[in-house]
């Protein structure tokens, strides 16, 4: 059982014309992937988060974390995958919170900001 929050710091963008997968009991239609590394906070250990983005008639299956491995996966609508690359590229840091017990408090996020900061 284990919690980490990692620092996002590096990503790797890959586009699908429609890969077939199953997870648990889903079959999931994948349309792109990004792939997310970074070191665990206060730490050298490197993680990777998959965040999965799938076609619009595919189902979503619950996010997964193995401690042991550090690997991640979470899945998304393609719809979402514009704005996910986005806070990538716009935002610094960027975080990735991601409990094995708890899939469903997976969150990616940034630090605080000030209103208006005006990007």
């Amino acid at each position: 059982m284990a919690s980490v929050t990692i620092e996002l710091k590096f990503y790797q963008i890959s586009w699908r014309q429609v890969e077939r997968r199953t997870v648990d009991t889903h079959n999931i239609s994948v349309r792109a992937q990004v792939r997310c590394t970074g070191p665990m906070l206060k730490s050298e250990d490197e993680y990777t988060l998959d965040v999965v983005f799938l076609a619009p008639d595919s189902p979503i299956p619950n996010p997964s974390f193995n401690p042991v491995e550090r690997k991640a996966a979470m899945y998304m609508p393609i719809t979402d995958l514009m704005a996910f690359i986005d806070t990538l590229r716009n935002e610094k840091p960027v975080y990735a919170f991601l409990d094995d017990t708890r899939p469903d408090t997976f969150t990616v996020m940034t630090n605080k900001e000030p209103v208006g900061e005006a990007e």
